[in-house]
């Protein structure tokens, strides 16, 4: 029999009275959600139960704190929910609990969190608007939005978020809505809709759609005026109305009555739609059949507080059918008046109890029923996670369209022959978006005052990327092109192969009389440094565009457009997790890098870390030197030292492989005719560049220019200024003759050979490398590997002989040079016998940065290719990256070092064998490993101010990073 009570309870609760809809306000325990609501009710009195309609608005900022009102609200009418409004997360929770102490009945909290608690309080997470979400295919993204959105909701006291709005954005001049829609799309908009209602609840909130009938074709903002909305009903059925139904049947708990006036709904002249029975009642909840919360908009704003007297308004909109009356101007005289109306029988006790029940039962089905005070540990940190940060990459690199492509100028392939300029519009910040331009190659910013003067300015550049910068922090700002910035793009485009990013809402667009002589077109939506970093990214190919516009955008882009393109293979940057590895393990590398600089290891660093090709940690430490005047940054630059030999050598060398012209079995004998006559000219390139070839490891070969007595330097050699006999500059004021650089050759050839055939590593190899490839190309091997490798990668921050490129303040100063130069080595390579060919060694020579670096390790790790470009042979890679003499107890490739064979080495001893990397003398370190799919790059200026400062080495801290970075992966 029980069980026949229960069955028949939970028909009559499940169905409406007005139609067939499942009601979604129905807790799990339905039996206990009734007993509550009705022993709750059968204790009100009528005062109290009219209270219950009631959500006052609270703020929790210093500046618009009222909260002494509302206590009076609380205690003298009971009042059913708070809507929190302007302030900070921790104000807010405190103010929560100090309420709810004082309500009889937990208060029920709502909030206009549409882009997260961020749209009111300024210590949160903001999320993406609705215009960028709506830009994403992925209807599971926006699940996962609304989700998480929940969860931040629930952790500070809100149970009702006022999202999603479900507006069809049809009119681009719509002063309320725009950014604040999915778009103008009505079935798309319906999905999202659909998609972030299924996320938001899934949290344990309750969504709202809004704003029903459909704020979308609008001129006027309902906050100042009564919009009309002045279509025929078949239309509001087939455009407005859609998403609505679909809500009701996906079961959104809440929905909230916009201020509009809708002649083909409501006869009655300019009566808002909030104050109709027609709307409210007859259609929203006989005719669609809504069976939970309704909710007006704000009784304060213009669009209905003109309809009549204050608590006029109120009675009007309880009369019409809405449940929750938000924002009353007047709640004392707003509840008397309907108090009045129920003892004149104008509102019946049947339906007060089914607004207030319908109020209680949402309470339950929040958990008020079992009240619990908001925890205010970790509160900022549990509403801005981790989690947050990686779903708002996924939402970016999903939303960013490409709205035009033509003769497919994106993404920008061809840097060695690319001239890129940066011309800013807007007037908010634009630092993210060039920063990681700049990441990808030389990207110039060019300003100026006047139009001739930006044209002469750009003459020598073949693209020109201008970014439209405006602040989107809240989605009413300001977003159109100046009269001038248009008549500035204009004349770009006609001169140059022009790209223009927007980042604000897409009808920007809408102010462009033409895009036809703009090369590409691509929607960001909004300023932040999310969307900048991955807008970059898309620019350059590292990420492909996959963005649907939501709206149209001017005559040349209706909704639904999208292009796509597809990676070509160049580094990408984002947070760890993305690619399993751990940020919190990582923290043990920042550890570690602040124990380099506090132990004196190095006056400063560059760490990169890179898995699956994408760099997820590329910091710095420290300063230039001990002085600590000049902080490190990520575009200074190091002297890599014998990281040259794979950085410069090498890959030239794979090169000739790839070409025919020798392999790693060729004898020295056939490099030149002087090894011919040498005791190398049997030794192979596999085995010399194995350092198993019984070379010596080093020649001084300054030493033999110095005076053996008092070390200064002989007059036979060095110059203090240049002439056609002493042009090879050393150091700053000192030059060495032109031909000694053919007397190191030499003694190169003439050295001996060890007795032992053993691992012995050796610069010399590298000598006979260089020669041999310059005179096979005709060229400097300086010039070889920028032809070859650096322009088209776009390591524009690598080169040999950095002064005759970059400022001296960005490059980090190796040593203070007391046995040979006398001076400190700052912009000079820091090996003499580099620095006596000219700065150019086939061993040392090379200055780069860490994320330089990056990008050769990452085109090695990707079989040659890298920018969508064949730099060599995978096959040759992998010869070159072999151990051909580990049987001989010898762990080095041909050129690249290998992981150590027994317990200690050139690693961490946790890296696959198919790894590779090599390390430099000046304090740097690099790694690819093919298992992991890992890069990383340590670079540091060990020996400044002396090269007996050893303790980088003997702490083996760069094995023992790299072992905190595998440390860090995710199985």
């Amino acid at each position: 029999m029980r069980a026949r009570i229960t069955f028949l309870l939970f028909l009559s609760i499940t169905f409406s009275v007005f139609s067939q809809q499942p009601d979604p306000l129905l807790a799990k325990d339905i039996v206990g959600q009734q007993q509550w609501v009705d022993s709750i009710y059968s204790q009100l009195t009528l005062k109290e139960k009219v209270g219950q309609l009631f959500m006052v608005r609270a703020f929790s900022g210093t500046k618009n704190q009222n909260s002494h009102k509302i206590k009076k609200l609380i205690n003298d009418h009971a009042i059913g929910g708070i809507i929190y409004s302007l302030g900070n997360s921790v104000s807010q929770a405190k103010l929560n609990n100090e309420f709810q102490s004082l309500s009889k009945i937990p208060l029920i909290n709502g909030m206009d969190a549409e882009w997260g608690l961020s749209m009111r309080l300024d210590d949160t997470f903001p999320f993406p608007y609705n215009v960028t979400l709506g830009a994403v295919k992925d209807e599971k993204l926006i699940e996962e939005v609304g989700r998480q959105m929940g969860e931040h909701c629930k952790r500070i006291g809100v149970h009702i978020n006022f999202a999603p709005d479900v507006d069809i954005n049809i009119n681009p001049k719509n002063p309320v809505i725009g950014s604040r829609s999915f778009g103008e799309d009505k079935q798309r908009v319906t999905d999202l809709g659909l998609a972030f209602t299924r996320g938001m609840q899934s949290a344990g909130v309750l969504a709202c759609g809004k704003h029903f009938p459909g704020h979308g074709d609008t001129d006027t903002d309902s906050h100042k005026a009564l919009p009309t909305i002045p279509f025929t009903r078949a239309r509001i059925d087939s455009i407005e109305l859609h998403p609505f139904k679909r809500l009701i049947e996906g079961n959104v708990a809440s929905m909230m009555i916009a201020h509009l006036n809708v002649p083909s709904l409501e006869n009655s002249a300019n009566t808002p739609s909030s104050i109709s029975e027609k709307i409210v009642t007859n259609l929203l909840q006989e005719e669609l059949g809504f069976n939970g919360l309704v909710v007006t908009d704000a009784l304060e704003m213009r669009g209905v507080a003109d309809a009549g007297n204050p608590g006029d308004v109120d009675l009007r909109a309880f009369l019409a059918g809405n449940d929750m009356l938000l924002i009353s101007e007047d709640v004392k005289l707003a509840s008397e008046k309907i108090m009045q109306a129920y003892n004149r029988r104008i509102i019946t006790e049947a339906r007060l109890e089914r607004s207030v029940k319908k109020i209680l039962k949402a309470k339950y089905l929040v958990g008020l029923n079992n009240y619990c005070d908001i925890n205010i540990e970790n509160l900022r940190s549990d509403l801005h996670t981790l989690k947050n940060d990686l779903l708002e990459e996924k939402v970016y690199e999903n939303a960013i369209t490409l709205l035009k492509n033509k003769d497919s100028v994106l993404p920008i392939r061809d840097l060695e022959r690319s001239k890129i300029a940066y011309v800013k519009f807007g007037d908010a910040n634009e630092e993210a978006f060039v920063q990681m331009l700049k990441n990808y190659g030389k990207v110039d910013v060019i300003k100026a005052q006047k139009l001739d003067q930006l044209s002469a300015k750009l003459k020598p550049y073949t693209h020109v990327i201008a970014g439209l910068h405006k602040a989107t922090d809240t989605p009413w700002k300001d977003f159109k092109f100046t009269d001038k910035e248009k008549v500035w793009l204009y004349e770009i485009a006609r001169e140059k192969k022009l790209i223009l990013d927007v980042f604000t809402k897409p009808y920007a667009l809408n102010e462009l009389l033409t895009t036809v002589n703009i090369d590409a077109v691509i929607a960001s939506y909004q300023n932040n440094k999310v969307s900048q970093e991955k807008s970059a990214q898309l620019i350059f190919g590292a990420l492909p565009f996959r963005g649907v516009l939501p709206v149209t955008s001017g005559s040349d882009f209706p909704v639904g457009t999208s292009l796509k393109t597809k990676s070509v293979n160049r580094l990408k940057y984002g947070l760890p997790e993305t690619v399993g590895l751990s940020s919190y393990g990582l923290q043990k590398v920042d550890s570690l890098a602040n124990l380099v600089v506090k132990d004196a290891m190095a006056p400063g660093l560059q760490l990169l870390i890179a898995k699956k090709g994408k760099v997820v940690y590329h910091k710095t430490f420290g300063h230039h030197t001990y002085n600590k005047k000049i902080k490190v940054k990520p575009t200074d630059i190091y002297d890599v030292a014998s990281m040259t030999k794979i950085m410069a050598t090498l890959p030239m060398v794979m090169k000739l492989v790839d070409s025919g012209a020798i392999n790693i079995d060729t004898r020295l004998r056939k490099l030149s005719k002087e090894l011919r006559k040498s005791n190398k000219d049997t030794l192979t390139i596999k085995q010399v560049l194995s350092h198993y070839g019984r070379l010596k490891p080093w020649i001084p070969f300054y030493l033999k220019t110095l005076d053996s007595g008092s070390g200064k330097l002989l007059a036979q050699y060095y110059q203090r200024r240049r002439s056609k006999n002493f042009s090879v500059k050393v150091a700053d004021d000192l030059y060495l003759r032109t031909d000694y650089k053919d007397s190191i050759v030499k003694m190169v050839l003439e050295s001996g050979l060890r007795n032992r055939l053993e691992y012995r590593y050796s610069d010399l190899p590298y000598y006979l490398m260089k020669d041999y490839i310059e005179k096979a190309y005709g060229e400097g091997l300086d010039k070889l590997v920028q032809d070859n490798f650096y322009k088209s990668l776009g390591a524009n921050n690598t080169t040999y002989n950095p002064l005759q490129k970059f400022n001296k303040k960005l490059i980090i100063p190796s040593e203070n040079d007391t046995y040979f130069r006398n001076q400190t080595v700052h912009g000079y390579v820091h090996d003499m016998g580099a620095a006596m060919l000219d700065g150019v060694g086939g061993h040392a020579g090379i200055f780069s940065n860490a994320n330089d670096v990056a990008k050769l390790m990452q085109m090695y790790l990707q079989g040659g290719n890298y920018g969508g470009k064949q730099y060599l042979e995978k096959a040759t890679i992998n010869s070159f990256n072999t151990c051909y003499y580990c049987p001989e107890n010898n762990r080095r490739g041909v050129g690249f070092d290998k992981p150590q064979l027994g317990e200690k080495g050139s690693t961490c001893g946790c890296v696959s064998m198919d790894s590779f990397g090599h390390s430099g003398f000046t304090g740097t370190y690099t790694w690819a490993d093919p298992d992991k799919e890992i890069v990383y790059v340590f670079l540091s200026n060990r020996t400044y101010p002396t090269m007996a400062n050893r303790k980088l080495i003997k702490t083996n801290i760069r094995t023992e990073i790299q072992r905190a970075i595998y440390e860090s992966v995710i199985e």
